[in-house]
């Protein structure tokens, strides 16, 4: 039934799912039909910035409680429904597309063909995500404590460990729904010190969400979830985090091509470095190095890789925070041979952003597959122009083999770096080699 069909049946699922979250305006209320208008206008407006769909009113989601309306036309409409109550499909909310007769080739109903040869749920995508859809999903609570902090921390920890060692390509909606139940959990009750911990807990998890995001190419979504962490980390005073956000922020900006903006995130998280960790103090210096590295200003950047240095030997592991697990020495090499790297490539420093870059690879271990994969590549980037283009080769083709298991859209680019810096070689039957293997592999993500 869709938009204008008579024969109404009430949309119950609907009606649950927007009771169960709490009005902005009343402690312990529901969310009444205006209010959920009002906040599905507002995330349409911030996050589509669409000026062709037509707002909504109370009357609108009445219609569709009642089943008047069983399927919204917009998706965009569909898309700030379900973000705002927080469900994954729009079956969760009892929404059904108009039904069509199946399609028939010469004189055959494929679905029941398919289901009678018993193959209909494996290939009928449609039927297997309805099969997999949450009829009754997971109540938000309206009290939190110190249980619910340690799941969304436990999970943010969990997916991180995941990215890091896969890349975030193949989980990033599953992190994503996560998220948007926790931000639920913002909305309920709890003590003061409570939302300080679940403020931080969230902005964790928001902050490992755009990262992963970061690391598939959806950049605009990435930039929203720093945002995000990042306005919950300032609320809750939490200095450290802060840090770590600001960071990755510098990062991605730095890898968009921006390392002006790049620079001033990693300075402003430098604000108050007495407030940080050795080992955070030296995060920041070093993405402040790749900042300068890629801006040509050799003296600073090689100043800065100092700096990181010398507060990465003040490193006391265990006053560091759970995500900073990942910073260690060969972290630490590998980050800094990456700010060398870029006045490397040009002949300068290179024995020095060699010897770091091979010591990140030598050490990184399994949980930091996609670390290791980019610093083999950028290794054997650098080796191509300044080096022996037969051991590049050879490097570069362990590259491959770490990166190919990836869900990585930077450990991709790298590899297709590497075989352009190679094309100067393609005499070389290895190097030849290596650029077609490269090719293949790169050539679907």
């Amino acid at each position: 039934m869709d938009e204008g069909s008579a024969m109404p049946e009430a949309n119950e699922p609907l009606r649950r799912a927007r009771e169960r979250v709490q009005s902005p305006n009343a402690s312990g209320e529901s969310l009444t039909r205006q209010e959920l208008a009002e906040l599905v206008n507002a995330w349409i407006y911030e996050n589509i910035g669409a000026t062709n769909v037509a707002e909504i009113d109370a009357n609108y989601i009445g219609k569709l409680e009642q089943g008047k309306i069983r399927w919204p036309q917009d998706e965009n409409r569909r898309a700030a429904l379900r973000a705002v109550l927080g469900v994954e499909t729009d079956s969760e909310l009892g929404f059904r597309r108009p039904r069509r007769e199946p399609p028939r080739e010469a004189g055959v109903n494929r679905q029941t063909f398919l289901r009678t040869v018993g193959v209909g749920a494996a290939v009928g995508g449609a039927h297997v995500i309805d099969m997999f859809a949450f009829s009754e999903p997971t109540p938000v609570p309206s009290v939190v404590g110190t249980a619910e902090v340690a799941e969304v921390r436990a999970a943010a920890q969990t997916f991180g460990t995941w990215d890091a060692r896969y890349g975030g390509g193949f989980v990033r909606e599953a992190v994503m729904a996560q998220l948007r139940f926790a931000v639920q959990l913002l909305n309920a009750r709890g003590s003061e010190r409570t939302r300080g911990e679940l403020l931080s807990a969230v902005g964790y998890l928001g902050h490992v969400t755009g990262f992963m995001a970061f690391d598939a190419y959806a950049h605009d979504d990435a930039r929203r979830m720093f945002r995000f962490a990042l306005s919950c980390a300032e609320e809750a005073g939490d200095w450290p985090l802060r840090a770590k956000i600001l960071s990755s922020m510098a990062r991605q900006a730095i890898w968009c091509g921006d390392p002006d903006s790049g620079l001033t995130f990693a300075e402003m998280a430098l604000v108050r470095s007495d407030r940080l960790t050795g080992t955070e103090q030296a995060m920041l210096h070093t993405a402040r190095a790749r900042a300068l590295g890629k801006l040509r200003r050799s003296q600073d950047t090689v100043m800065a890789v100092g700096n990181a240095d010398d507060a990465f030997a003040r490193a006391e592991p265990s006053n560091d925070p759970p995500w900073m697990a990942y910073y260690d020495g060969a972290q630490h090499a590998g980050d800094t041979g990456h700010a060398l790297w870029e006045l490397a490539i040009q002949g300068r420093f290179v024995t020095d952003a060699t010897t770091r870059l091979e010591t990140a690879v030598r050490r990184h271990g399994e949980g930091a597959a996609r670390s290791r994969a980019i610093s083999q590549t950028k290794l054997a980037s650098l080796v191509m122009v300044t080096g022996d283009p037969l051991e590049a080769a050879t490097v570069g083709g362990g590259a491959l083999e770490a990166a190919t298991p990836l869900k990585s859209h930077r450990a991709a680019d790298d590899l297709r770096a590497l075989s352009g810096y190679a094309r100067a070689h393609q005499d070389i039957g290895e190097v030849t080699a290596l650029r077609g293997r490269i090719e293949a592999a790169v050539a679907t993500v």
